[in-house]
């Protein structure tokens, strides 16, 4: 186990790359069982759930070779066991990614119960019910065990929540599915359009790429391919929230400004401007940072919603800039009951914050925060709270930093090239 050490109160500057998407990547990881020919991925994110992603590959007997750090080639073709180790997929919410692919190529898999972060209940109804609509056979009891022994056929699916995951699982179902498969009600974030690229690219037939409703013409075999993994959005954003609330001046490399839109109209709410340079962002220093209230001087109000909406990831980062802008918003957290309670540390620091519910916070600004012992609850938490810790006086301690490395690439050693106090030390607490 390891903490932060973080000297905070020092402007950032300079410039950053954004990693590879790391929900993409356990998309198009889990995809890569779909066919017996090699796959090649680059710009792969260095991140812990990467590392834990290939174990559950490699226990079921997945060939994967590293030749360097963001470079991966998967063979599937010597798989010899379709029930994953329940350890593994305890660490991460993505293996439960792999019941769609296995099904599809092997008729059954066995997949325990999804981890991942703990903010709340995170049902998995949606995959069952659309891999249920394809002809699967489920039964659960602490598991799920999965068998379609005559193969799937294309259904017209509409999906009870627009769910990414569930998406996914769908999709990567239905390209190897008899017949015709329509998925309505999709998610279309960037990670789930980068998933049909991937899958057309191996030869499969998907359309609606973008929108909420995708068709799929089944296929009866994929072929390998050679892809690189786009970049992710939510670093962008906590790169854009780590400038604004430490007034320093930095540019974000390979940005993907199309991904933004939302984020930046969330952003300039809070008093945030940017500049747009080609595909990076620019986030100047010496930032207004006050509260744009809504029309008649009324509170504002910020929500999460699915794409192409304010995604729910960034609610945490946005709250962190929020207490160090003029004024009064509040923020309503809709998808997940237990994501708002962490809010208690930030208070800590010296946040005004009331937290009305579990689901809606209202902030009042500007605070002046102040270092703390601090614990990250989870990946997105717990990025707020390092964003947090560096713009505060004085030093802070964070611990279960692992929680952080699940979600992003060797954090305190790319911050330390923009002139960030931060260092890794193995945990006083064991």
């Amino acid at each position: 186990m390891s903490q932060f050490i973080v000297e905070g109160g020092r402007p950032l500057s300079g410039t950053i790359r954004v990693a590879g998407n790391k929900n993409a990547l356990q998309a198009v990881l889990a995809a890569s069982l779909l066919t017996d020919d090699t796959i090649t991925l680059r710009n792969v994110p260095e991140t812990r759930d990467r590392r834990t992603i290939l174990d559950i590959m490699r226990d079921i007997g997945a060939e994967i070779d590293e030749p360097d750090a963001h470079t991966l080639t998967i063979c599937a073709r010597g798989i010899e066991k379709t029930a994953l180790n329940a350890d593994l997929c305890r660490q991460v919410r993505g293996g439960f990614m792999f019941a769609g692919p296995l099904l599809a190529k092997f008729g059954r898999a066995t997949v325990p119960r999804p981890g991942g972060d703990k903010i709340g209940r995170r049902r998995v109804d949606t995959h069952i019910l659309a891999l249920e609509a394809l002809g699967a056979d489920i039964h659960t009891n602490h598991i799920y065990e999965l068998g379609a022994p005559e193969g799937l056929r294309g259904a017209d699916i509409f999906l009870d929540e627009r769910s990414v995951t569930g998406t996914e699982n769908a999709l990567m179902a239905a390209v190897l599915a008899e017949g015709h498969t329509t998925i309505r009600n999709a998610a279309s974030e960037p990670h789930v359009q980068e998933l049909c690229h991937f899958l057309n690219d191996m030869g499969a037939r998907i359309e609606g790429i973008g929108t909420n409703e995708l068709s799929i013409e089944g296929v009866q075999t994929l072929s390998g391919t050679d892809h690189t993994i786009g970049p992710d959005y939510m670093e962008v954003g906590s790169f854009i929230g780590l400038a604004a609330v430490t007034n320093g001046s930095i540019r974000i490399e390979d940005a993907a400004p199309e991904n933004m839109r939302r984020s930046l109209m969330v952003f300039r709410r809070l008093g945030v401007e940017v500049e747009i340079d080609g595909n990076d962002i620019v986030v100047p220093d010496f930032q207004k940072l006050e509260i744009v209230p809504d029309i008649g001087e009324a509170i504002p109000k910020i929500d999460d919603d699915p794409w192409p909406g304010f995604p729910a990831d960034l609610m945490s980062i946005a709250i962190v800039v929020a207490t160090q802008s003029r004024g009064t918003v509040l923020f309503f957290e809709k998808m997940f009951e237990s994501r708002m309670f962490w809010l208690d540390r930030l208070i800590d620091m010296g946040a005004k914050i009331i937290l009305c519910d579990p689901h809606r916070a209202v902030v009042v600004g500007p605070s002046k925060l102040y270092g703390e012992h601090l614990s990250s609850p989870d990946v997105r938490a717990g990025m707020a709270l390092l964003l947090a810790s560096l713009c505060a006086e004085g030093q802070s301690v964070i611990d279960n930093i692992e929680q952080i490395d699940r979600g992003y690439e060797r954090i305190d050693e790319r911050l330390r090239t923009l002139g960030a106090m931060i260092e890794r030390v193995p945990s006083s607490r064991g």
